[in-house]
């Protein structure tokens, strides 16, 4: 097991995650391949996944997000944090993974379980999210939804057709903690590595003071880790056989 740390600035969510997902894809000799949440956003292009003729399922439990992508993608709709998948998914991915979407996954125990259910023994799953005590999120978490919309808005605005907001719950959201990694644990999963970032960058734009600040504690953190004070992370797990 590997326990990483870094700044922000290393973290592959968002810009640099077709490329990390692609490298971990090749890498592994995925074929049968399962994004979770990606709806209208699918990671890997419509060319990469034909020429290496891979089985790429798009999930979303929004049909009008399942809509927005393009006929190349395999498409299932299903909450993984509510019910259990389909009897005929049992197995059949070999690499499940998501991007910025296990912070509103309502139930991270489920969610979980659900994904073990449908990997390959000895698949992999791997997923960038955000954590919860980094000072936007907890108060993404805290404060009522209509407020968090309108400060998303002064903070991060976005095309909302292709990126819409969703309600954060941060179940199972945090960084590489004791607890979760006996939580994933006793899921069956062995945990193959995990990687906190510290900082993030919500304040650039509005307030570049701040946001020095903010790189400054950062850096620091780097230095001198704490998993609870984590802003995001990726964690790279293994279903035993």
């Amino acid at each position: 097991m590997k326990i990483n740390y870094a700044t922000v600035d290393e973290f592959e969510g968002w810009d640099k995650a077709p490329q990390a997902a692609a490298e971990l894809i090749a890498r592994l000799g995925s074929r049968n391949v399962l994004e979770i949440g990606a709806g209208a956003n699918p990671t890997l292009p419509v060319a990469l996944v034909r020429d290496r003729q891979l089985r790429y399922t798009t999930n979303d439990l929004a049909e009008g997000e399942l809509a927005k992508a393009d006929g190349a993608y395999q498409r299932l709709r299903h909450d993984f944090s509510e019910t259990e998948p389909p009897p005929e998914l049992r197995g059949q991915f070999d690499l499940v993974f998501s991007r910025m979407v296990n912070e509103h996954v309502r139930d991270g125990e489920r969610y979980y379980r659900n994904i073990a259910t449908v990997l390959q023994p000895g698949g992999t799953t791997f997923h960038w999210f955000s954590t919860l005590y980094a000072l936007p999120f907890l108060a993404n978490r805290l404060m009522p939804e209509f407020l968090a919309e309108a400060l998303l808005n002064v903070f991060a605005p976005r095309d909302r057709y292709q990126h819409d907001k969703f309600r954060a719950y941060y179940s199972w959201g945090r960084g590489p903690t004791p607890r979760m990694i006996a939580n994933f644990e006793r899921l069956g999963f062995e945990v193959v590595e995990y990687t906190g970032y510290f900082g993030h960058g919500y304040y650039q734009r509005r307030l570049p003071l701040l946001h020095r600040l903010e790189q400054g504690k950062a850096e620091w953190l780097v230095r001198h880790p704490h998993p609870w004070l984590t802003s995001y992370a990726r964690v790279v797990l293994r279903k035993r056989g």
